[in-house]
């Protein structure tokens, strides 16, 4: 079935701004509350958010096959579990409503004060009922500075590395949506020179560049999957934010790996960019180096030209820092290696499921994903416009990641996850 919602010649009759992130060729799914505190399945494009409930109920999806609430729920799941066919009729549906030339909804004044709100008016959700998350560790530069800082230099990748996507099971409950500000997490840490750990907050909090993408039901346990079929199950991609202490991992991490430091806060965009709307940004990922083991293997464009930066602003600023540019395709292992690996032992990958890629660096000091990277653990203060220095994220600091992907002919978007870092939660 074509990608017709694709067509570079298409234009909506909602005005688009230059250089949105959300063309009519783009067409996310979301999750938001309306001004009427009704909850709703959307999708965007331009500045304006648009009611999948509504045009559902208005049979404007006739002829596609669909339960009777698809779009008048709170999550994506169902959706998302209805698999590739159905994004696809959906969102080559949307593309037709919202086409310039096509009068339907464009002419019924009636139907589009039912069906379109201003971005501002409404508040984006969290998209899916998330039932598991798992983070990867697929940056070969990132695995490599981490390694120099903390091991030995001269063998900083682990011997595994190289021949599996490294990941770790991390925590659904603490998964929030851009917007949602997050608490500075209290912990164990061993101070230096000190033989014996103390409880508090902690002191080196940083943000971790990533995506994510969001599955489909996959397989039934005890099944695998291979690297073939593994896009067949994604439906698609967010910006991530992996809030992260270093001074609790520090302590913690050994023998088992990530923990508290980790799961206190992990903050998402709130629009879904499908996999169909990324299909024109297809690139080469890194050469392999050993040729990976036969199930991990792949063949043609498994990685995708998405452009990534972050900024951060401090309490009071209005001018933003951009303090990284990198790149998703930066990235050693592609996401159908991850979910091949993932399944490869039989475990079950459910609808809703988000898979973090691991923080994503680039190859220049400008392009590493993490303040531990960036101001190299601390030894190397960042300055911001305003004069201010950062060792790592001060309280009531907020961290902006952005991503979108762009060629001669269209610009598709993520958007942004924007959070605010707060003091330690204290319990009144």
């Amino acid at each position: 079935m074509p990608i017709t919602a694709n067509d570079t010649s298409r234009k909506s009759w909602l005005e688009v701004p230059e250089n949105s992130d959300f063309p009519i060729q783009n067409i996310p799914f979301g999750v938001f509350l309306t001004k009427e505190n009704v909850v709703t399945v959307g999708t965007r494009i331009g500045d304006y958010a648009i009611d999948l409930g509504a045009l559902q109920q208005l049979n404007y999806f006739e002829g596609i096959e669909l339960t009777d609430d698809m779009f008048m729920q709170d999550t994506l799941n169902d959706f998302i579990s209805d698999g590739k066919k159905t994004w696809r009729l959906v969102r080559n549906r949307i593309a037709e409503i919202f086409d310039e030339t096509n009068p339907q909804l464009r002419d019924s004044t009636k139907h589009r004060d039912i069906v379109i709100f201003k971005i501002e008016d409404v508040e984006m959700q969290l998209p899916v009922l998330i039932g598991d998350y798992t983070d990867f560790y697929s940056s070969r530069e990132h695995a490599t500075n981490v390694g120099k800082m903390f091991r030995d230099p001269d063998n900083a990748l682990l011997p595994n590395w190289l021949h599996i996507p490294v990941g770790y099971h991390g925590r659904s409950s603490t998964i929030v949506p851009s917007g949602i500000p997050v608490h500075r997490p209290m912990g164990q840490t061993l101070p230096a020179g000190h033989d014996t750990p103390v409880f508090g907050a902690s002191r080196l909090v940083d943000f971790e560049l990533e995506t994510a993408f969001i599955t489909t039901d996959v397989n039934v346990m005890g099944e695998n999957i291979s690297t073939y079929e593994a896009e067949d199950y994604i439906f698609g991609m967010v910006l991530l934010n992996d809030w992260s202490a270093r001074d609790i991992q520090k302590w913690e991490y050994v023998p088992l790996g990530p923990f508290l430091a980790k799961n206190f806060a992990t903050s998402i965009s709130p629009w879904i960019v499908t996999m169909d709307a990324l299909e024109p940004f297809r690139t080469k990922g890194p050469k392999q180096d050993p040729t990976p083991l036969p199930y991990l293997q792949t063949k043609g464009k498994k990685a995708f030209d998405i452009h990534l930066e972050v900024s951060l602003k401090p309490e009071n600023q209005e001018e933003e820092t951009v303090i990284s540019r990198s790149n998703f395709k930066y990235l050693y292992w592609s996401m159908s290696q991850q979910l091949a690996h993932h399944t490869s032992n039989g475990c079950r990958v459910n609808s809703g499921d988000m898979m973090g890629s691991g923080t994503i660096s680039g190859p220049t000091p400008d392009s590493f994903g993490s303040m531990l990277e960036l101001t190299w653990g601390g030894k190397n203060p960042l300055k911001l416009k305003d004069g201010s220095e950062r060792k790592f994220i001060e309280d009531n600091d907020t961290v902006i990641i952005r991503g979108f992907c762009e060629n001669t002919e269209v610009r598709i978007g993520f958007g942004e996850v924007s959070s605010q870092l707060l003091p330690p939660f204290i319990k009144q």
